[in-house]
């Protein structure tokens, strides 16, 4: 009888406990909020390309100029409470979801054939699921800091501004903007998980155990940038036309009636070019908040003595 594939013997899924998942939210959490915190003047400008008319077809270094003059430099730092409380809880629950439902996966998959042949839906899987639960706890905070961003004067902060969504529209308001909001968050996922995933295995294909171990600081931190980089430009990308959706949604744009009534309305009244207004600030932004993230990511979990993610990459089954 042939003997089994090496492959298949030396596959063995990590068994994470409590504590590491603990780490894994807080190494996400921290590597949200620190990126997302520092990027909200961007996605001030981006926010308001997308739903100020005046602002329409400025790029971000004008449309920024503009703010400043004639709001002040702190325009640039408004919905900054919602931004850095809203990715805190978000960035946790995404990344720890992730190490999550990717072992959850492989597991179910059985093999490391079975799990290599299949990596892309493990990866699509995961970060959707990840994402969904991820999104429970962002959307009332970023609801807060659209309002916050695109109606000047509705609060001075996030208290205050939560307070005055809720007395005004309910919880009904908090999660209004849950649909497109998974619609925009999910492909984002995709993009930043999967493409980070590939690109890392496209960089160690050709490479030996020993090369890739031999590997500098300077080489591995090159591989995990330009990796993190082209995942923030495929993320943005995909995520787009929701985004501009969901800034008119939070809004209040749009005509009466069910969620994706007024997301068809809406995305008919935008067209394409309308859709992807924004695209340029927007990629600028997330290809430094994904490289970012996974950069810090990774340092924050060696930092708090966490394990390392399980791969499936083509190579086989080995820890990152």
């Amino acid at each position: 009888m042939a003997s089994p594939p090496i492959a298949s013997t030396a596959f063995a899924v990590p068994q994470f406990t409590a504590k590491d998942y603990s780490s894994f939210f807080l190494a996400g959490a921290l590597c949200c909020t620190v990126t997302h915190g520092g990027m909200t003047p961007i996605d001030v400008v981006k926010t308001r390309i997308q739903v100020d008319p005046a602002l329409a077809r400025k790029s971000l270094l004008s449309g920024g100029r503009y703010i400043v003059a004639n709001e002040g430099p702190a325009a640039l730092l408004t919905g900054f409470g919602p931004t850095a409380v809203g990715y805190l809880v978000q960035g946790g629950a995404k990344f720890s979801g992730y190490e999550f439902w990717k072992k959850q996966f492989v597991q179910i998959a059985g093999s490391q054939e079975s799990a290599v042949a299949n990596r892309t839906a493990i990866y699509l899987g995961a970060s959707s699921v990840a994402e969904f639960f991820a999104d429970i706890l962002l959307t009332p905070l970023e609801a807060t800091r659209i309002r916050l961003v695109s109606q000047r004067g509705y609060a001075s902060g996030l208290a205050t501004g939560f307070m005055r969504l809720v007395r005004e529209e309910g919880v009904g308001g908090l999660y209004a903007g849950f649909l497109p909001i998974l619609c925009k968050q999910i492909p984002y996922a995709i993009g930043q998980f999967t493409v980070n995933e590939f690109c890392h295995e496209l960089a160690f294909r050709n490479m030996s155990e020993e090369t890739r171990i031999a590997l500098s600081p300077s080489a591995k931190f090159g591989i995990s940038l330009g990796s993190g980089v082209i995942a923030g430009f495929a993320a943005a990308i995909l995520s787009q036309p929701a985004d501009t959706l969901l800034s008119q949604i939070n809004k209040g744009h749009g005509p009466e009636g069910a969620m994706v009534v007024r997301l068809v309305a809406l995305a008919r009244q935008a067209g394409v070019r309308g859709l992807f207004a924004g695209l340029g600030p927007r990629m600028v932004m997330t290809a430094g908040l994904v490289s970012g993230q996974f950069l810090m990511y990774g340092a924050i979990k060696d930092l708090l003595g966490a394990p390392p993610g399980l791969e499936i990459h083509k190579e086989g089954a080995v820890k990152r």
